[in-house]
């Protein structure tokens, strides 16, 4: 029986960080595990995530994976995936037809944060929506993530609108 490897992802950026390389590269199925770990992670995702069952996380791995339109990155330090966010771009009729991109589930692993991983990763994302010609890059963060606001606000972003969600 004849096994490939999967062909390397490429690499979409690379910055010191802690006296070494940090880069961002798609992320493959096979860092799922990893991807879960960081969501989990976390006081929210502690509550909602669930580590024993990859298989929902594989179909919406697949699922991404598969539409041009989303992107699932990772970010790596010494060969380790220590970072996560989704960035998909939505085409909508208002604001004339324009495009937007949607930054969804950033994650950086806690002896990490200070260091300014997640500031490369969101500045990556907004370059790559610009360059994809879209008018403005949103994202959600829970109304109890005061430091991820602070974050956010000194890259920019701003509380111009109320989210609502409904859970199903």
């Amino acid at each position: 029986m004849v096994t490939t490897e999967p062909a390397a992802s490429p690499t979409l950026l690379t910055a010191a960080v802690d006296s070494r390389t940090f880069s961002l590269r798609p992320a493959r199925k096979g860092d799922l595990p990893r991807i879960l770990a960081l969501l989990v992670d976390d006081q929210l995702g502690a509550t909602r995530e669930k580590a024993d069952d990859l298989a929902p996380y594989e179909q919406a791995f697949d699922a991404i994976d598969a539409d041009a339109a989303h992107l699932l990155v990772v970010g790596e330090l010494g060969g380790e995936v220590v970072a996560t966010f989704q960035l998909s771009y939505l085409p909508g009729l208002s604001r004339r037809g324009s495009w937007r991109a949607q930054i969804e589930a950033v994650r950086v692993s806690d002896a990490l944060r200070g260091q300014g991983v997640g500031a490369l990763m969101i500045q990556w994302a907004v370059d790559q929506a610009r360059e994809r010609g879209c008018s403005l890059v949103q994202l959600t963060t829970d109304k109890s993530r005061v430091a991820a606001h602070r974050f956010y606000e000194r890259l920019g972003f701003v509380a111009s609108h109320e989210g609502m969600k409904l859970t199903l």
